[in-house]
């Protein structure tokens, strides 16, 4: 079911049923995706420790920048389209209709009983550990290099900072979007509600 966000043209849509899967194991802490875990967590925590010990790993500031862009762009890509889809079922991607307007979708798997006892609570912890930690770390970066007159730095860590800021902001967008949109929805009717009961007011004195 399409839910359309008139104001930013944002969609909650639910993921894929094609690639649903249902079956009756219950809910375990075990790690199912066990790849799609490590790589959720590698190119990150790599991109990280090869910021912090590049110094001590080559001389050369051209070669450093380039693996930890790399890093950046392959976990930017993985955490999109793999591994937030597999570990906790959310998806978040961009298309453009017939008329050439950008629509921002933010997927989400169906809520139901089988689809929860499919879910690893292990997976979500560490996909939202990783997913919150780290760009709390580039932030803490970017400071650091601003405060400290490593310019040079800076570039590479606002590289940090947007792509796997634009990670979080979307699957918090999965994880909370449709909410909002029931929170707008409210609103909106609220307040027709509201004029409309002024207007009859107003007719009736």
């Amino acid at each position: 079911m399409l839910q359309q966000d008139s104001n930013d043209d944002t969609e909650d849509v639910s993921l894929f049923d094609a690639e649903e899967e249902t079956t009756n194991r219950p809910r375990k802490s075990k790690i199912r995706h066990p790849v799609a875990s490590f790589f959720h967590l590698f190119f990150r925590v790599s991109a990280v420790v090869v910021y912090l010990l590049c110094e001590f790993l080559s001389s050369s500031f051209i070669a450093c920048m380039v693996t930890i862009i790399l890093l950046l762009s392959c976990d930017f890509w993985a955490v999109k389209n793999v591994t937030g889809r597999l570990m906790v079922g959310l998806r978040w991607w961009n298309h453009i209709d017939e008329d050439g307007k950008s629509h921002w979708v933010f997927e989400s798997r169906k809520e139901s009983s089988q689809e929860n006892k499919t879910m690893s609570e292990a997976e979500s912890r560490i996909f939202w550990l990783g997913l919150i930690a780290c760009p709390v770390l580039w932030v803490i970066f970017a400071f650091s290099a601003l405060f400290s007159f490593r310019i040079k730095w800076l570039a590479v860590v606002i590289m940090g900072v947007v792509l796997q800021g634009a990670n979080l902001y979307g699957y918090i967008r999965c994880k909370v979007g449709s909410r909002k949109n029931l929170t707008s929805m409210a609103t909106s009717y609220l307040g027709k509600q509201f004029l409309r009961q002024n207007t009859g007011d107003d007719q009736t004195s």
